[in-house]
């Protein structure tokens, strides 16, 4: 059985994963300054969105204005520089972990929305020997560890880090 609101929120969430990635892309290939001028790149890529919309998504995406020649434009965050630093995770975890839980060979640890992603890289950069690997959501990541005696030493370390 089919249920409108349910299918409405899967293409809203289809639709904002596409909408998320082409900015990403439109980022990576053009010098975008201003939020008018992504609308504006998004509509030409047949994506018309609003002024709040793009606004949320930038928030979300957690772009950066950087220099650019002699003004500024966006920025994809560089989460590889972010996971090779321990204090950078530190204060990272400080910011946006609102809690773990351990179960069996995994633990789940629960961020601020759009956290999860700078928090699974970072983790991986650590290259933690009992960390098999990571899988992020909005703001979810799981923590898959190589064991069962492992996963508690992860929370561990997790904790150290707050």
């Amino acid at each position: 059985m089919f249920c409108a609101a349910g299918g409405k929120d899967i293409r809203m969430h289809q639709d904002k994963r596409s909408r998320q990635a082409l900015i990403q892309e439109i980022i990576r290939a053009h010098a975008v300054e201003t939020q008018e001028e992504l609308s504006e790149l998004l509509a030409s890529r047949g994506m018309p969105t609003t002024q709040a919309t793009i606004s949320r998504d930038i928030k979300e995406l957690g772009l950066l204005k950087v220099p650019y020649e002699d003004r500024h434009r966006y920025a994809l965050p560089d989460y590889s520089a972010l996971a090779g630093s321990r204090d950078r995770l530190t204060r990272l975890l400080r910011e946006v972990l609102v809690s773990y839980v351990v179960s069996e060979n995994l633990v789940v640890v629960k961020t601020l929305p759009a956290g999860a992603n700078v928090v699974s890289e970072a983790i991986d950069g650590l290259d933690w020997p009992e960390v098999a690997g990571t899988l992020a959501g909005e703001n979810t990541v799981l923590v898959v560890a190589r064991s069962t005696q492992d996963a508690p030493v992860l929370a561990q370390r997790l904790e150290d880090l707050r």
